[in-house]
């Protein structure tokens, strides 16, 4: 029976893709730098680099890392914030065979450790800024061989040499570190050019990315991605995004915004590869973080898409300097890596013109497996439809399909599932199913159009007297208050109820009280759900990514 879902499709979503197109991702790259050789890249800083540039810089690096002596299937270990050098290291490592191992660049020594190991990554390429980190576990992990980049290694003599400078001397930037017989960047592409590349023989099933995921619910393992996983995502997503190109002028290179790091597999294939296959820029952004510097970066551009999780697009909506960029020319913001709340959706649409379209995915899913059309008017609330080739379904506890209209644990099936979670059977026969499907620990709900909506996290759940309480809902009610810039619900121990609902706060207004917030919960949310305690602070913990970590409130309360 044909799904539900299909129904809802925009008429420019084919229901199907040629998820073979390519072989590999090289075979994408390569294509790519070919056919788009003249245009630009990437973008940063004032300077541009063309995929030509790209070809050429990574050509050399994939020589140099096969004259190394590693072999076909080594990991290769890419420890960076959003630079030039991300994704020359990305291409070279992928065009001489090895696999990419995606490093937080934030990782503290224990963390950064686990991973090495556990990835069994050869070398590493890595930006001076946390060379002491990794000098601190070298002798004890496989990573024999260190590539040391710096932030203006691709920017040309003369302003690479003065941010260079103002990166190590005036910022500080650069703890001191020593790392005997690390080759630097340029050399390795200076030595790389005297070689000669041989082309590996790649084919679908090999394994191109080792994406590491779960550091925030326990240890932290790799989900395999095969190059087949990647491909069929980027194809999805082209797929995916028609309704929206069509309203970019013909002729003109799609321009979207790299504001989610090149680590994470949000920015990895739905901004960089993405991006190459369809010969479009990414404009990079080293520190999303740092809104001042990423606003002056979008001024006076064309822009057409932006990706972003829900922190970022608040932190920019709110900003004063949020006025001072043109954003006429984008027709697509893409809300995924946490639930898009309702407030920011209606805030950034005012604001903007261009509604946040959010989607879901996880690191196993390479990552997109649902999204909202991206022709939507408005906010929907949910996560949208399956993607091209993609199938969800709910189920229970014992793995059984729910009944109709019941909340159950999200399974995907699709070809942008992993194969597995590296070297961990074990894990891995714990989220597939036989017939294929992988669990994904996130409940969720399907209306009769084939639209689905998270609830929640299993693990977040809050469990009141007996009765289930989602920390999306609370939050999602509790910022819609104007004095709330953001906010966390989490579980903590009662000795009446079991677990009762705290909420922390951030406050957007300082007049704001706890006798404020009661009186919203009361008018908005049953008695159960309301939180029994409330709490002010200037900000909550997050990931990198900007995911809200409700472990460590919980772990605090």
């Amino acid at each position: 029976m044909e799904p539900i879902w299909l129904k809802q499709y925009p008429a420019e979503v084919p229901q199907n893709i040629n998820a073979e197109l390519y072989p590999s991702l090289k075979d994408l790259l390569e294509t790519a730098f070919k056919k788009y050789a003249d245009k630009p890249a990437y973008q940063m800083m004032g300077k541009s680099v063309s995929f030509a540039e790209v070809d050429e810089a990574s050509r050399a690096l994939a020589a140099y890392l096969q004259g190394l002596g590693l072999e076909k299937g080594d990991r290769v270990a890419i420890m960076m914030p959003n630079l030039f050098q991300y994704p020359v290291a990305v291409a070279a490592v992928l065009r001489a065979g090895y696999v990419v191992v995606n490093v937080n660049p934030l990782y503290t020594p224990r963390e950064l450790e686990h991973q090495l190991k556990d990835s069994g990554a050869k070398a590493i390429v890595i930006i001076e800024n946390f060379a002491s980190v990794l000098q601190q576990v070298l002798h004890a992990v496989p990573t024999k061989h260190v590539i040391l980049a710096a932030m203006g290694d691709m920017l040309g003599m003369v302003k690479g040499a003065l941010v260079n400078y103002v990166v190590r001397k005036v910022r500080k930037m650069v703890p001191a570190f020593e790392l005997p017989g690390a080759v630097r960047f340029n050399d390795a592409l200076a030595k790389g050019r005297g070689l000669s590349l041989k082309a590996p023989q790649l084919g679908p099933n090999d394994i191109a990315v080792l994406q590491y995921t779960g550091g925030t619910t326990g240890v932290s393992k790799g989900a395999v991605l095969l190059h087949r996983n990647l491909v069929a995502n980027i194809l999805q997503c082209e797929a995916w995004y028609q309704p929206a190109l069509k309203k970019i002028p013909a002729g003109e290179q799609v321009v979207t915004i790299c504001a989610l790091p090149l680590y994470h597999i949000f920015g990895f294939n739905t901004n960089m590869m993405l991006s190459m296959h369809m010969g479009g820029a990414n404009v990079l952004i080293p520190n999303p973080r740092d809104l001042p510097a990423l606003f002056k970066e979008l001024q006076g551009r064309r822009f057409h898409s932006f990706p972003a999780v829900n922190t970022l697009f608040l932190a920019m909506a709110n900003h004063p300097l949020f006025d001072s960029v043109d954003w006429r020319s984008m027709v697509i913001a893409v809300g995924g890596g946490m639930a898009v709340q309702q407030a920011t959706a209606k805030l950034w649409l005012e604001k903007t013109g261009c509604p946040i379209v959010e989607g879901y995915g996880l690191s196993e899913t390479s990552p997109t497996a649902t999204c909202n059309p991206t022709d939507s008017q408005a906010y929907t609330g949910t996560i949208g439809l399956p993607l091209p080739l993609t199938e969800l379904k709910l189920l229970d506890d014992d793995g059984r399909e729910v009944a109709a209209g019941q909340a159950g644990e999200i399974a995907i099936r699709g070809p942008q599932v992993m194969a597995g979670y590296w070297q961990r059977p074990d894990e891995t026969a714990l989220v597939m199913t036989a017939d294929g499907f992988f669990r994904t620990g996130d409940v969720g709900t399907v209306d009769e159009r084939g639209y689905f909506k998270i609830v929640d996290r299993k693990k977040d759940m809050i469990l009141v007297s007996g009765f289930n309480v989602y920390p999306n809902e609370v939050e999602d009610v509790i910022t819609q208050m104007d004095g709330v810039l953001e906010c966390a619900a989490i579980g903590v121990p009662d000795a009446k109820a079991g677990e009762a609902v705290k909420v922390v706060i951030v406050r957007k207004n300082p007049a704001l009280t706890e006798a404020d917030v009661r009186a919203f919960c009361e008018a908005n949310l049953t008695g159960y759900k309301r939180p029994k305690i409330i709490e002010f602070r200037n900000d909550l913990p997050k990931t990198p990514v900007g995911k809200v970590l409700r472990r460590e409130l919980r772990d605090k309360a």
